[in-house]
C-alpha cells in the first residue's frame, strides 16, 4: 500500500505540471499587461485549464500509472472521468467531485491498462485485444463508479465539507499542521498527495464565467479564480524557499570543516539558488535529511510556523509551480499584501541560520565528508546510464524504471543490491528504500532524462 500511494504521488506530478502554464496565462489575462482581447484570450485559455482539473488528472495520473507511460492509458483515463461524471451528474446534478473524480479514475485507468494491456481474447474477438481492451473496460467500470457516486458521493462530499471547515475554522493552527506535514511527508513522496486536497479541493469560491455559475475548488484553484481570501496554504513557502532554506544552506557551509567547505560551498550554492529562484527544494532537503533527521525536523516545524505567520498578516500569495522568485514575481499584482512576505522571509532566514548553525554545532553532522559528490559524470549518455544500471545491481536486477521531477523511482527485484556510494558519485542527493523491492534515488531536475536514458538503454522503451 505504501509503495502504491508512492506511485499516485509521483503519477500526480504529471497534471501538477501543467498548472504553471494556466497560471501564466491567467496572470497575462489579468488586464494590466495586456488588454482587450488578447487579455481575454489568456485569460480564457488559462481558465480552460483550471476548469478542467478533472480530466487533467484523469489523464495524467492514468498515464504516470501506466507501463512505458503507454499513451492508451492515458486515453482510457480521459474516457472514465467523461463518463462517470456524465452518469454521477445523471443522477444527481448538485454533486462536486471535483478532482477526486480525476484521481479515482485515473488510477483505475493505470491500474486496468497494467494488468490488461497484453490481454488475448478469442480470435473472433481478437481485434479488441490488447491495448485496446483497456478503454472498454475503464468505461465499465466508469459506469459503476458513476452510478455508486451518484448515489453515495454525497456522504463523502458532506465528510470533505466538514474537513474543510474545520482545517479552516483552526485558522492558523491548522495551517501551522498542514505545512508542517507538507515537509514531513517529503522522505515518503506523499506531500503532493495531501497537496492535492489542500491545494485542488480545500474550499469552494463561486464566480460567474462567461455568463455561467462556476465554483472553483482548493486554494490554489481559488487563487487564480480571483478568491481574495485563496492562497492561505501556499503563501508562506515563499518566506521558506526564498530565504528560510537559503540561510540554512550558509549555516551547514559554515558548519562544514575546512577540508571539505570548498566542495560544501560548490554543492549548497547552487541548491539554494534553485530554492530561491524556481521553489524545487527537494536537492537541498536531502543533503541532511537523513545524515541529520533532527535538523530536518526543525525544517519542518518552522514551515509550519512560516505558512501560520503568513495567515497571521493576511498575506495570500498563490502560485503556478513552487512558491520561488519566478512565481513571486509573476502573481506579485494578484496577491494580497505580498510585500510583507520579504521583512517576514527576513527573520525567517535569520532564524533558520541562528537554529540551524546552533543545532548543527550540537548534532556535528558529516554531512560532506564521505556522502556528497562532486557530481562529476561522463558526457556520454551510454556512459551514464550503464553506470545507474550497474549501482541499481545489474541490468537484470531492474524491473521499472520511473522518475518524477526531482527523483529516479525504481522497482527493483532486490533493493538490497544496490551501490549506495556509487548514487552518490554519479550526483546524488539522497537515497530512499521504503521497502526491499523499491528504491527513490534523489537527483534533482536531471532526474527524467537520466531514467530516459536508462530505458532507452535497456530498451523499456
Amino acid at each position: 500500500m505504501f509503495n502504491f500511494l508512492q506511485r499516485i504521488g509521483k503519477a500526480l506530478m504529471t497534471p501538477i505540471a501543467v498548472l504553471p502554464v494556466a497560471a501564466l496565462l491567467l496572470r497575462l489575462g489579468f488586464g494590466d499587461i495586456f488588454d482587450g482581447v488578447t487579455a481575454n484570450i489568456m485569460k480564457t485559455a488559462g481558465e480552460s485549464i483550471f476548469g478542467n482539473l478533472d480530466l487533467l488528472f484523469g489523464i495524467g495520473i492514468a498515464y504516470g500509472l501506466a507501463k512505458n507511460n503507454d499513451g492508451t492509458a492515458a486515453l482510457s483515463g480521459a474516457l472514465g472521468v467523461l463518463v462517470a461524471k456524465a452518469v454521477y451528474l445523471g443522477i444527481d446534478e448538485n454533486l462536486k467531485m471535483g478532482v477526486f473524480v480525476g484521481i479515482i479514475m485515473g488510477v483505475i485507468a493505470g491500474l486496468l491498462y497494467n494488468r490488461f494491456y497484453d490481454i488475448k481474447l478469442p480470435e473472433f474477438l481478437g481485434f479488441f485485444g490488447g491495448k485496446r481492451f483497456v478503454p472498454i473496460v475503464t468505461t465499465i467500470c466508469a459506469i459503476i463508479i458513476g452510478m455508486l457516486a451518484g448515489y453515495f458521493w454525497h456522504f463523502a462530499q458532506g465528510g470533505i465539507d466538514v474537513f474543510s471547515h474545520a482545517i479552516i475554522g483552526l485558522d492558523a493552527i491548522g495551517t501551522f499542521i498542514y505545512g508542517t506535514l507538507n515537509r514531513l511527508l517529503i522522505p515518503l513522496g506523499l506531500h503532493h498527495i495531501l497537496n492535492s486536497v489542500f491545494w485542488f479541493q480545500l474550499g469552494d469560491y463561486t464566480y460567474t464565467k462567461d455568463g455561467v455559475v462556476t465554483i472553483a475548488n482548493g486554494d490554489l484553484h481559488r487563487f487564480f479564480a480571483g478568491d481574495k481570501s485563496a492562497g492561505v496554504y501556499m503563501s508562506g513557502f515563499y518566506v521558506v524557499m526564498m530565504f528560510g532554506l537559503p540561510a540554512m544552506a550558509l549555516a551547514i557551509y559554515l558548519r562544514t570543516t575546512q577540508e571539505y567547505r570548498k566542495r560544501a560551498g560548490a554543492i549548497l550554492a547552487g541548491v539554494a539558488f534553485t530554492s530561491f529562484l524556481t521553489g524545487i527544494t527537494e536537492p537541498l532537503e536531502f543533503l541532511f535529511i537523513f545524515a541529520a533527521p533532527v535538523l530536518f525536523v526543525l525544517h519542518a516545524l518552522l514551515t509550519g510556523l512560516a505558512l501560520a505567520s503568513a495567515q497571521l498578516l493576511d498575506i495570500h500569495a498563490g502560485f503556478g509551480f513552487s512558491a520561488g522568485l519566478i512565481d513571486y514575481v509573476i502573481n506579485y499584482k494578484l496577491a494580497q499584501n505580498p510585500l510583507l512576505i520579504l521583512p517576514l522571509g527576513a527573520g525567517f532566514a535569520l532564524l533558520y541560520f541562528v537554529l540551524s548553525y546552533v543545532l548543527l554545532g550540537y548534532l556535528k553532522p558529516q554531512l560532506f565528508s564521505d556522502n556528497v559528490s562532486d557530481n562529476s559524470q561522463s558526457n556520454s549518455k551510454n556512459s551514464n546510464a550503464i553506470a545507474f544500471i550497474e549501482a541499481l545491481g545489474g541490468r537484470e536486477n531492474i524491473v521499472e524504471t520511473n522518475a518524477c521531477i526531482t527523483r529516479l523511482r525504481m522497482t527493483l527485484k532486490d533493493s538490497s543490491r544496490i551501490d549506495n556510494a556509487a548514487f552518490m558519485a554519479l550526483g546524488a542527493s539522497g537515497v530512499i528504500k521504503p521497502d526491499n523491492k523499491s528504491i527513490q534515488i534523489v537527483l534533482g531536475t536531471k532526474a527524467e532524462k537520466i531514467a530516459e536514458e536508462i530505458r532507452n538503454y535497456l530498451g523499456e522503451k
